[in-house]
């Protein structure tokens, strides 16, 4: 477990991936210093090379500086899209193994969440980024509670039950992110293994089709043989064929899933959108689903 942060502490903001115009950080960094915190904005903030924030080369510059400076106590990731994965087997973690920090994320950032858990079993929190803080946005639950999960304060979340889920208990250390993401990382040295664990996915963008099919991936792969529990989260701006599918990708997983014996929720509240609560990877939580609640609670 990395440690939780005081004020006074540094947090650095860094683009792994995709590019980000430096205006867009802006209220974040602000909302940032008004919780208490130092900010260090990283060379690829506001850099572009193309898609990215900046070449192969500048980006594992930047977020390696991030890793090894003492200074930085927690690095906040400004926004995902696509790119770490191509980066992740130049970085070196050593420094950072003696003496780990939060990094913060979701989307393309599942794959340092994977490969932080997987390698060096180090906590993570996949958790709403920098353009999260905009359009007044700051103020809201999701971003409160990434704000209570750097100061440590323990989750307690409690959402309404959806229809699909699937009622029982379970305990167990929180494993997941992204599943087009996970899916992508399986047979790499970022897998995560998913034995005993609480898994939670989310997706935004993608084919009804490609959701059925990455989830008999997952499915095949073994990773949802021996689950504790399985949260779905929101599956945003989903497509459909010319030819309809025929469910809604919420349906196709609740037909897959339909004979395990682990609790099910749907319509967990994280996501691409607003509704996305700070999650810590690698740290045990309780789930409860009952019909018309479900409850996540760190523990």
């Amino acid at each position: 477990m990395p440690p939780y942060l005081k004020p006074g502490d540094t947090i650095g903001i860094v683009c792994p991936a995709g590019y980000m115009p430096i205006e867009k950080a802006q209220t974040c960094i602000e909302t940032l210093t008004a919780w208490g915190f130092k900010v260090i904005p990283g060379k690829t903030l506001g850099h572009q090379f193309n898609y990215f924030s900046g070449n192969d080369e500048e980006r594992i510059h930047d977020l390696q500086h991030m890793l090894d400076d003492k200074n930085i106590d927690a690095i906040l990731c400004g926004r995902g899209g696509y790119g770490t994965g191509r980066i992740i087997d130049q970085l070196d973690f050593s420094k950072y193994e003696k003496r780990p920090k939060w990094i913060i994320g979701f989307s393309d950032i599942t794959v340092l969440h994977c490969h932080l858990f997987s390698n060096f079993k180090i906590a993570s929190l996949h958790a709403p980024m920098a353009a999260a803080f905009n359009d007044g946005e700051f103020k809201n639950q999701y971003i409160e509670s990434l704000h209570n999960a750097l100061l440590g304060k323990k989750a307690n979340y409690k959402t309404e039950g959806n229809l699909l889920d699937q009622p029982g208990k379970a305990t167990g250390v929180l494993v997941g992110g992204n599943l087009s993401l996970l899916v992508n990382l399986i047979g790499t040295p970022s897998d995560i293994k998913t034995k005993n664990k609480i898994l939670f996915i989310e997706e935004v963008g993608e084919y009804i089709y490609s959701v059925d099919r990455m989830m008999y991936q997952l499915k095949r792969s073994g990773k949802l043989d021996k689950l504790k529990g399985l949260i779905i989260g929101r599956f945003s701006e989903m497509k459909d064929t010319t030819i309809p599918f025929g469910q809604t990708a919420e349906q196709a997983i609740k037909e897959m899933v339909k004979d395990y014996n682990f609790p099910v929720c749907f319509g967990f509240p994280v996501s691409h959108e607003k509704e996305n609560y700070a999650l810590k990877i690698g740290v045990k939580y309780k789930l409860k689903v009952e019909e018309g609640a479900v409850e996540l609670k760190e523990i």
